[in-house]
C-alpha cells in the first residue's frame, strides 16, 4: 500500500475517531486541546503543570489557556503542592472526571468495534505500529504513561 494511501486513511480514522468527542466538547465551549487536558489530568491526578506541558508538547500560552477555562468551568482544580509550595498539582473534579470518562467510552467504543473481529495478534500490530509513529527517542517515555510502570 502507498504512503499516501495510509496517510489519508489515518486523516479519516482520526477525523472519525474524534468526531464524537467533538460533538460533546462543543456543548461546554471546549476544543480537543480541552479533551487532551482533561483526558490526562483525570487518568494522571495530581499531575504537575511541568509534566502536563511534556506530555503535550504544547507552550504555557497555550495551556494557560486552556487549564484556565477548565479551572473556571468546574472540571480541573489546581492544588498547591504539598512538598513543594510553588508546584501546582492538578486533578479533575467530578464533573470533570465524567466528562472525560464519557467521551474515553466513546472513543473506546469506536476502537472495540474495530478490533472486533481482528486476530490477537493482529490487535498487538495495531498496538506496535502506533508505538512505531511516534519518534523513537519518545517512545519509551509514551509507553511508561500509557501502560505504566513496569508495562514497558
Amino acid at each position: 500500500m502507498p504512503a499516501y494511501d495510509l496517510i489519508e486513511l489515518l486523516f479519516f480514522a482520526y477525523r472519525d475517531f474524534v468526531s464524537d468527542p467533538d460533538r460533546i466538547l462543543g456543548e461546554y465551549g471546549f476544543g480537543r486541546a480541552h479533551h487532551r487536558v482533561l483526558h490526562f489530568v483525570s487518568r494522571q491526578p495530581g499531575l504537575t503543570i511541568a509534566e502536563l506541558l511534556d506530555i503535550l508538547r504544547i507552550t504555557k500560552q497555550s495551556l494557560n489557556r486552556v487549564l484556565k477555562e477548565l479551572i473556571e468551568k468546574g472540571f480541573i482544580e489546581s492544588r498547591t503542592g504539598t512538598a513543594d509550595r510553588r508546584q501546582r498539582l492538578l486533578f479533575a473534579t467530578p464533573q470533570g472526571h465524567d466528562l472525560a470518562l464519557k467521551l474515553a467510552k466513546l472513543q473506546t467504543r469506536r476502537i472495540m468495534r474495530a478490533l472486533a473481529d481482528a486476530e490477537p495478534a493482529a490487535k498487538e500490530a495495531v498496538s506496535r505500529y502506533l508505538l512505531c509513529l511516534i519518534d523513537p527517542d519518545d517512545r519509551e517515555h509514551v509507553k511508561r504513561l500509557v501502560f505504566g510502570p513496569g508495562k514497558t
